[in-house]
């Protein structure tokens, strides 16, 4: 028996990295599970792993930046598997570098798949997910640096998320929707190309930033308490920005 048996989750952003981790750990725990993202052969081959497990899955190739293209994707979902009881907000484009280099287009698509896209998302869900469903977005610690020099753009829009999250705890609690907030430090394909690149004094002292010592797995890390935060045993827990990064964040 899994944890989440009879369940149906949809995650944004599943091709790749943290997305695909969660993707990965709800289907492990029985949930039927629909990834959404832009490119359809990394859908395929994260619904093909949750397939292999024994698991059900959905691809949905969507931009999570186009508001229509997203209705569409809710209506699969729910025709598909009979109803909706977790989503994931994870997808997001990201702009990095100082603000005078940060172009208005760069700074738009940040905001339009992250936190305009979470709130489309959490109002196309809500009939589903009332009466015991569960919304988990995706923000992050960068707000919470010492220095927000190059993160500006980026640590704005995760902000925002934050700021929503909250408020749908809020309001949406007396309809028996719980939603958190992630803020994970994981080995996605971004993170990991740094570190590949990085000097190795910069990497040693990112490694040496996190008491825990290491970098977060995509699934046995942050899909895992992704998980635990949809079950029963969380069933206090709202409202709230939880970091899953070894101890890193001063938050």
């Amino acid at each position: 028996m899994g944890k989440l048996d009879g369940k149906v989750a949809l995650v944004t952003g599943a091709g790749q990295g943290v997305g695909r981790g969660i993707a990965l750990a709800m289907g492990a725990e029985g949930a039927a599970v629909a990834v959404l993202g832009r490119t359809a052969q990394k859908l395929e081959e994260t619904c093909a792993v949750i397939r292999g497990r024994g698991g059900r899955a959905l691809a949905v190739p969507c931009d999570v930046k186009d508001a229509a293209a997203l209705a569409r994707a809710v209506a699969a979902v729910t025709g598909t598997f009979g109803g909706l009881n977790i989503l994931v907000n994870n997808a997001q484009e990201v702009a990095l570098g100082p603000l005078m280099s940060v172009t208005d287009d760069a700074f738009d698509a940040g905001w339009q798949s992250g936190p305009m896209a979470s709130f489309r998302l959490m109002k196309l869900c809500y009939p589903f997910l009332k009466g015991g469903g569960c919304i988990i977005n995706l923000g992050s610690t960068a707000a919470m640096r010492w220095d927000y020099a190059y993160y500006g753009t980026y640590a704005c829009v995760k902000e925002a998320i934050r700021s929503l999250s909250r408020a749908a705890a809020c309001e949406w609690a007396r309809d028996g929707i719980r939603i958190n907030c992630l803020l994970p430090c994981a080995d996605s394909p971004a993170l990991m190309s740094w570190m590949g690149t990085a000097i190795a004094g910069d990497r040693e002292a990112f490694l040496k930033s996190i008491p825990l010592g290491r970098v977060g797995r995509c699934e046995e890390d942050i899909g895992r308490f992704a998980v635990l935060l949809c079950t029963s045993e969380a069933g206090y827990v709202t409202g709230q920005s939880i970091a899953v990064d070894g101890g890193q964040a001063y938050f």
